[in-house]
């Protein structure tokens, strides 16, 4: 974070916001699971051509399009407090909006140049952005349409965006892995969320959080996430059952260790930092699921 701050000195004044609304703390998280699914595309045997395909495909949908994704968010959010990846966010610049659409738009211009399955899957998650916090639209203003929104395109979209740029046509595993990440992601979403419980309903938003509550969203999470790893447990046993599958229950214990004690105490518990720690246990999953089905 202190380096982030030394670089952003390094550009004009007048752009620091605009840099700092992209969130960029959150790029190594979106880079990784994005990574998850080209390695698993990949099988270990890469060559040059499908090595450039991955590292192109993590700037375009990590660099451009998920950080045009938060800038767009912040600029019809408008928070004052905290947000995910971005503590004392600085007032929204008033063409915040404009400059989220640039990003996703060069991003879907780069991604002409990957495989055409990537450039779709791109210009579906662009379009799903921009539902998600444009209004009339508005999507995460609305309880279950928030949680689909994210768990298609950040747990879906993203790993296979990274089968994609490999140009990998669907298989039998990459389906069933996918639809564990859909669970994982339902369940970390309300994760995120709850503590901006407050300011989610000044604004008037219904959010899924606001709907169940912060005490039924955390069930939820934890339902979804035990739903997650039987996917994931069903794609190791039938596609590759070996040793190496236990690190998938490795990966599995990190949630409980995260969701247990935020049920135990739910009102004394710090939701902030339970968010970043659910989104630890996510790269610990990502990181699993590689080794488990992999080695």
């Amino acid at each position: 974070m202190i380096r982030t701050r030394r670089l952003l000195h390094l550009v004009p004044a007048s752009w620091r916001p605009y840099i700092r609304h992209m969130r960029l703390r959150a790029f190594p998280l979106v880079a990784a699971h994005f990574s998850a699914g080209a390695i698993l595309a990949g099988e270990l045997r890469f060559t040059p051509g499908m090595l450039w395909q991955w590292l192109a495909g993590i700037v375009l949908w990590a660099g451009f399009g998920h950080s045009g994704t938060l800038a767009l968010n912040s600029a019809f959010d408008r928070d004052e407090g905290d947000i995910g990846y971005l503590s004392d966010p600085p007032p929204v610049p008033r063409y915040l909006w404009l400059f989220g659409l640039a990003l996703l738009l060069l991003g879907a211009l780069g991604a002409a140049f990957l495989p055409p399955q990537f450039l779709l899957v791109y210009l579906v998650c662009t379009a799903m952005s921009v539902a998600y916090s444009v209004p009339p639209i508005r999507l995460k203003a609305l309880a279950g349409a928030d949680v689909l929104n994210n768990a298609l395109g950040y747990g879906v979209l993203t790993l296979y965006g990274g089968w994609a740029a490999l140009g990998r046509g669907l298989n039998p595993t990459i389906v069933l892995v996918s639809a564990g990440f859909f669970c994982l992601a339902a369940a970390a979403y309300p994760l995120t969320q709850i503590y901006q419980y407050e300011e989610d309903v000044a604004r008037g938003d219904r959010t899924l959080v606001i709907a169940l509550g912060k005490r039924n969203a955390l069930r939820w999470s934890v339902a979804f996430v035990l739903v997650s790893f039987g996917f994931l447990g069903a794609a190791a046993w039938q596609y590759h059952r070996t040793a190496a599958s236990l690190f998938l229950l490795v990966a599995f214990v990190a949630w409980p260790l995260v969701l247990i004690p935020w049920n135990a105490r739910p009102d004394v518990y710090p939701e902030q930092k339970g968010m970043y720690r659910a989104l630890s246990a996510w790269a610990l999953t990502d990181l699993g699921v590689i080794l488990a089905l992999l080695l």
